[in-house]
């Protein structure tokens, strides 16, 4: 699957980023660390620039997340825990208790959940559901998609260019440790939008 993964890349660029990291928002075969890290390492043999691979990885995401806001419009919770408990969604990656997971989420830290969920696995998939159950306004919840969206893919696809053939390390970093990393994550947002905060009110 990888394989294929790399292929489209090499071969459609930009294009195949965008349909990727939309498809892995909807459901995730392929987590977006490979994506967007093997992308990065992909700009220094192409003619890709990592500017244009962030812009298509979160035109993709948000394009992703929107299916699934629509989705969270339609759906009660108990009718989303029946449909993700099927087979077919967890020979997709899912496993029992995500949608919980990210209803929780989302309960818990309100309308921010969906800009840190972005940047939390599993949870940046399926944030958009409870976003579209609670019926959150779609500018609201798109400019928090993006936003997210955007920071993760900026971490990812600038590891990646930065590791060069190496890039797989940080798949593995991301994978073993991902619980640590989005808290780091979490905490760096929230101390940065503090300091920009804070800024703004000595400004004005």
């Amino acid at each position: 699957m990888t394989n294929i993964v790399f292929d489209l890349i090499n071969q459609f660029g930009y294009m195949a980023i965008c349909f990727l990291i939309a498809v892995e928002n909807i459901f995730p075969p392929i987590p977006s660390e490979v994506i967007l890290s093997f992308a990065g390492f992909a700009t220094h043999h192409s003619q890709m620039t990592v500017s244009l691979v962030i812009i298509a990885a979160t035109i993709g995401a948000t394009l992703g997340a929107i299916i699934l806001y629509w989705i969270g419009t339609l759906l009660s919770e108990d009718r989303l825990e029946k449909v993700f408990n099927h087979k077919m969604f967890k020979m997709l990656g899912f496993k029992k208790g995500d949608v919980k997971k990210a209803i929780a989420w989302f309960d818990k830290y309100g309308t921010g959940a969906i800009f840190y969920g972005r940047c939390i696995p599993v949870i940046r998939s399926l944030i958009s559901i409870p976003a579209g159950t609670a019926h959150v306004k779609l500018s609201k919840f798109l400019i928090y998609t993006t936003l997210g969206s955007l920071i993760w893919n900026i971490i990812l696809v600038s590891l990646g260019s930065y590791m060069g053939e190496n890039w797989q390390v940080i798949v593995n970093i991301f994978e073993e440790y991902s619980l640590i990393i989005a808290v780091f994550i979490i905490i760096a947002l929230i101390y940065g939008s503090f300091k920009w905060y804070k800024t703004k009110i000595k400004a004005d």
